[in-house]
């Protein structure tokens, strides 16, 4: 059976969730992976406004559109980093930001991380994604030099901080899906081997698998997908093109998204580095069977043409398995 396509609405927010609806309806989604932020889906609403679950419900209904999973990446982030600075500020909800004393900023984070996880039970999603933060990201050029209790305080500072925000997770039977990313406590393969291990393998903590990331560093996503099969909790679909030539960097250059001289950059699925077939082999060997949501970044190409664009390319690989095998018939009599 096909798997269900989803857009995810995070960078859509800058429109009503009605328009998005219609747009994605329109491009041939089964739904949608709804964004914390925006008016797409609201934490504390969902928890305290009466009849304002209902409304998403029938506003996805009116659509023809389903919701597996939402995602609060934007407050997640804050929950472990350190600093704690203008940027966070700049993505956090007032509420959420405060007097901006990095602390309390963590905490903050952490309560309404715990709260994503009650407001998905009742809107009846299973799967939160999003990102942890990290206190040692910093660190990553290891100089000056780094001693490895500060790398071992880093993993320990996330497991403390996560746990009881996971107690909830487990309590309100949903699972935490973290985004393999730059900045995260987990951004390749072996820190994702180390913050499970911080974690203590708890079901509550898997992972959202997005190649983009693992194209730039030069790692073997498909081979990730396939070593951690028991963790992927949810997939997105967003592209990463190389440009290393001998003057553009892998590290960016402090250089702006869509700038000729970066060594890599994010495109629209279909137009980069990612074996999306491979991919799509992968996640049905590994029996994969939650959705496929298209995470649309590229500083080259309108949106409107590159969310449609991407799931009509996506769809190609999502081939059904052959009933029997391609050589059955070879022993026949």
């Amino acid at each position: 059976m096909p798997r269900s396509f989803t857009l995810f609405t995070g960078q859509w927010a800058d429109l009503p969730l009605e328009e998005v609806c219609r747009l994605a309806r329109d491009f041939g989604y089964d739904g949608l992976e709804l964004a914390c932020w925006g008016d797409h889906f609201d934490v504390q609403k969902a928890l305290h406004e009466p009849g304002y679950l209902a409304g998403r419900h029938e506003l996805l209904d009116k659509h023809g559109l389903k919701c597996w999973a939402i995602s609060n990446h934007l407050v997640g982030q804050a929950v472990c980093d350190d600093p704690i600075d203008e940027r966070h500020q700049a993505i956090l909800p007032p509420r959420i930001w405060g007097d901006g004393e990095p602390e309390g900023v963590r905490q903050r984070a952490a309560a309404e991380m715990a709260d994503t996880a009650r407001a998905a039970a009742a809107f009846g999603v299973e799967t939160v994604v999003g990102f942890t933060g990290s206190s040692i990201w910093h660190l990553v050029a290891m100089f000056p030099p780094v001693p490895e209790h500060m790398v071992e305080r880093g993993y320990t500072d996330f497991a403390e901080r996560w746990h009881p925000i996971l107690d909830v997770f487990d309590t309100e039977g949903v699972r935490f899906a973290h985004e393999v990313h730059p900045s995260e406590i987990a951004y390749d393969y072996w820190t994702t081997h180390r913050a499970l291990e911080a974690i203590g393998h708890r079901p509550a903590f898997g992972l959202n698998f997005d190649p983009s990331h693992f194209v730039w560093q030069d790692l073997d996503p498909v081979g990730f997908l396939y070593d951690f099969r028991d963790r992927i909790y949810h997939v997105d679909c967003k592209e990463a093109r190389r440009r290393l030539d001998g003057r553009n960097g892998r590290l960016g250059s402090h250089l702006p998204w869509g700038d000729p001289r970066r060594g890599w950059d994010f495109v629209s699925a279909g137009h980069g580095d990612v074996a999306w077939e491979d991919v799509f082999r992968m996640l049905r060997s590994i029996g994969y069977a939650g959705p496929v949501s298209v995470e649309w970044e590229d500083a080259g190409m309108d949106r409107l043409q590159g969310a449609p664009e991407a799931l009509r390319r996506l769809k190609a690989y999502d081939f059904e398995p052959p009933t029997a095998s391609f050589d059955a018939a070879f022993g026949g009599n």
